[in-house]
C-alpha cells in the first residue's frame, strides 16, 4: 500500500485581502498592482498566512506578466517571489503561481499560441529559486497543459489546478479529471481544483481523487448570501474549515483557501489539524 501523503496547508488568496485592507486592484493587472506600491501589504498578507500555519506560500505572480506589465514584470515577480519568501516561516514552502494568460473565468480568450509566456514566467520563477510551481486557476485544459510542460521544463517540482469558474460550469468534473490526467502524464506531481464555490466543489475533488499523485483543494467562498467565508464570520470560518475536512476524508493532503476566505479559514483548518500537516 502506498504512503499517505503529509497533509499541506495551502494559504489563502491574496486579492480579496488587498481588497479588504484599502489596496486598489484595478484591472487587468489586478492583483500584481499592489506590488507595485504596497508591496509592504503583501508581505503583511503573507506573513499573516504564515503566522495561521499555512506550509505553502502562493507568490503574487497571478498577473505579474509581460502582457499586463512589458517593462516591469519581472520586478515585480522579484518582488514577489520576495515577499512570500520573508515571511515564510522555517519548514513553509513558496510555489511559484502561474496562471491563464487571460481571464480565468474566459477560458475563450485563452492565447493561440501561449507557450513562450508561461515558458518565461516559469523559468523566471525558477531562477528566483522557488520551491515548486502552481500552474493554477486554469479553465482551459490545453492552455493548462502547456503551463504545466513549460513548469516541468525548468525541472521543478510541478503542480496543476484546474477551476470550473464561480459558477461550476465551465468545466465538467470529466473535463477536469482527463486534464489532470494529461498533466500527471506529463509529470505534474499532484493535482488540484480551485476558485470552484466550496459549496460546490465536492464533486470536483471526488473526480481526481484516483489518480495516483497527492491532490486537493482551495475553493473559494461561493456567493456571500452562502455566508461561507466573504464576511469573515465565525460560521463561515468553522463552515469553511467542516467543508476542508470532509476533501481530507475523501484523501485529499492538500487544502486552503481561495476567493473570499482569508487568514483566519487557514488558521481554523490549521487548528482542527494539529500536528497533522507538513
Amino acid at each position: 500500500m502506498a504512503e499517505k501523503p503529509e497533509l499541506c496547508i495551502i494559504d489563502g488568496p491574496l486579492g480579496t485581502e488587498l481588497f479588504e485592507r484599502g489596496v486598489a486592484t484595478p484591472l487587468p493587472g489586478w492583483s500584481a498592482e499592489a506590488l507595485v506600491g504596497h508591496a509592504d501589504v503583501v508581505a503583511e498578507i503573507h506573513a499573516a498566512y504564515a503566522a495561521a500555519g499555512a506550509d505553502l506560500h502562493c507568490t503574487n505572480t497571478f498577473r505579474a506578466q509581460r502582457r499586463y506589465f512589458p517593462e516591469t514584470w519581472e520586478a515585480l515577480c522579484e518582488t514577489a517571489v520576495r515577499c512570500a519568501k520573508g515571511a515564510a516561516q522555517p519548514g513553509q514552502r513558496v510555489a511559484g503561481s502561474i496562471a491563464p494568460l487571460e481571464d480565468c473565468y474566459r477560458p475563450q480568450l485563452s492565447p493561440d499560441d501561449p507557450r513562450p509566456e508561461h515558458r518565461e514566467l516559469a523559468r523566471c520563477l525558477a531562477a528566483l529559486e522557488v520551491d515548486l510551481l502552481l500552474c493554477e486557476t486554469f479553465p482551459h485544459v490545453g492552455e493548462a497543459l502547456i503551463a504545466v510542460e513549460e513548469a516541468l521544463a525548468t525541472g521543478l517540482e510541478t503542480w496543476i489546478s484546474f477551476t470550473a469558474g464561480p459558477e461550476a460550469n465551465l468545466l465538467s468534473v470529466a473535463e477536469i479529471r482527463m486534464g489532470a490526467r494529461e498533466a500527471i502524464q506529463r509529470g505534474a506531481s499532484a493535482v488540484l481544483v480551485n476558485c470552484i464555490p466550496v459549496s460546490r466543489i465536492a464533486a470536483f475533488v471526488e473526480g481526481i481523487a484516483d489518480l495516483g499523485v497527492p491532490f486537493g483543494a482551495y475553493a473559494n467562498a461561493g456567493r456571500p448570501d452562502e455566508g461561507m467565508g466573504w464576511q469573515g464570520s465565525e460560521f463561515a470560518v468553522e463552515s469553511y474549515a467542516d467543508a476542508a475536512l470532509s476533501w481530507i476524508e475523501m484523501g485529499a493532503s492538500l487544502v486552503g483557501g481561495c476567493c473570499g476566505t482569508g487568514p483566519a479559514h487557514i488558521a481554523e483548518l490549521r487548528r482542527r489539524l494539529g500536528s497533522q500537516g507538513t
